[in-house]
């Protein structure tokens, strides 16, 4: 293998584990929502979402390699304490919803394939989750994490068992139709509040804080003197990895438009039904490629959930907040992060409609994304946090566009609410 090309692959880690997860098994079924519903009218979302997605994880990646911890550490050096708190618990709230979402996609796909019982593997999904988590240590953890990604590119190859108008999705990518009705307007704040999430932002970071501890590196703030290389490999690991997560969600939508749209399905309540609906009309293939995907990518997205609800809660309250700890070095962020799984899986046992679940994730999720990224901009741009290296002026530009388009899609969401019952 080339050296260049074993030199990108070293420098992914973070960023590609950060991407891929966001395409979960709820992100999933937005997607296939979004396909199946408008065709290829809504493709142009993953375009648009790439740059300001690409923006808000890259200062946050950079927090992490700058100042050696996570978001909600630093959060709690300059803030009030009822503000970060009350971020803290809006994420763990918002993560425990999707774990619940995402555990039950993923039990009723496999129930699908092999007839089995989906509870009984939802619950088995939840055991292995939080046993790797606690038992395995991050340094084996970690790779297996980053090799996960690769199942993601299933949804790459099932358009091509099926009839895709290629020329015309072309188009209406990149020569969009707008639309102003209630069903567009909320699908498109959908699509944007599952692409850009607040969890991956305390994901990130923390990782990269992680990866500083696992080689026995020291912050940038500290020692700068490796700071280009390192925010170049962060630059090549974020830009890859979100490239990774929309052209995911672009694939997802594209074959719903060639399948489920065209024949007239419009209405897709999960990731599991739209795997269960490629089947008649897409073939075997495409089916099982779909299905594979939402439990390869549940798998890898539930850890990532319940760590990012740990490392928020952890890092606010000031306890030690590592997967590197044993267990009984960082008792509250483990006992964190398998209470949102446990919390999570409950969800399955309760009469709830899941996309409703998924809704109210979505609202906690669009509520806590503006304030959050306003949080995240002014201290990354803090010297007095980030020292010689605070974020330069065209992705703190860039950022603000990102959370500007944030409120604004709490401000239709909202609005759409209002004129019509969800």
């Amino acid at each position: 293998m080339p050296s260049r090309l074993k030199s990108f692959f070293r420098a992914l880690g973070p960023g590609l584990i950060t991407g891929a997860s966001d395409d979960d098994p709820s992100g999933i079924a937005t997607y296939s929502q979004a396909g199946a519903q408008f065709g290829y009218a809504m493709l142009w979302t993953m375009l648009f979402c790439y740059p300001f997605m690409t923006a808000i994880q890259e200062i946050s990646a950079r927090v992490g390699r700058v100042t050696g911890h996570g978001i909600g550490g630093n959060m709690r050096a300059i803030y009030p304490t009822w503000l970060t708190y009350g971020i803290a618990l809006a994420v763990f709230a918002a993560n425990t919803i999707n774990i619940g979402a995402d555990i039950a996609a993923m039990g009723k796909v496999i129930g699908m394939v092999t007839g089995g019982s989906a509870l009984g593997y939802a619950l088995f999904i939840v055991l292995v989750s939080v046993g790797l988590q606690i038992a395995a240590p991050y340094g084996r953890y970690a790779p297996v994490l980053k090799w996960m990604t690769l199942v993601l590119f299933a949804y790459v190859a099932a358009p091509f068992f099926v009839d895709v108008p290629w020329k015309s999705a072309m188009w209406q990518t990149v020569l969009p139709k707008f639309s102003l009705s209630f069903g567009y307007l909320l699908t498109f704040v959908a699509v944007l509040g599952t692409t850009i999430s607040p969890y991956l932002f305390f994901w990130q970071a923390s990782l990269e804080a992680e990866n500083l501890r696992s080689r026995h590196s020291r912050p940038l703030r500290e020692d700068g003197a490796g700071a280009v290389p390192a925010v170049q490999r962060i630059e090549i690991d974020t830009y890859f990895g979100m490239a990774v997560s929309n052209l995911i969600g672009f694939f997802i939508m594209l074959t719903c438009a060639a399948t489920l749209h065209a024949r007239g399905i419009m209405d897709i309540e999960s990731a599991s039904q739209a795997a269960d609906a490629l089947r008649p009309i897409a073939g075997p293939g495409a089916a099982f490629l779909f299905a594979v995907g939402i439990v390869g990518t549940g798998l890898l997205a539930v850890p990532v959930l319940a760590g990012s609800a740990a490392y928020a809660v952890s890092g606010v309250a000031g306890w030690r907040s590592s997967l590197a700890a044993a267990p009984r070095q960082a008792a509250g962020f483990y006992s964190t992060l398998a209470l949102a799984t446990i919390l999570g899986a409950t969800i399955t046992l309760m009469p709830i409609n899941p996309m409703k679940a998924l809704y109210w994730s979505a609202v906690v999720n669009g509520v806590v994304a503006g304030p959050l990224m306003t949080l995240i901009i002014l201290l990354a741009s803090d010297r007095g946090i980030m020292g010689e290296f605070p974020i330069p002026n065209w992705l703190k530009g860039l950022g603000w566009m990102s959370a500007g388009i944030m409120y604004a899609s709490v401000v239709v969401l909202i609005a759409s609410s209002m004129s019509e019952p969800f």
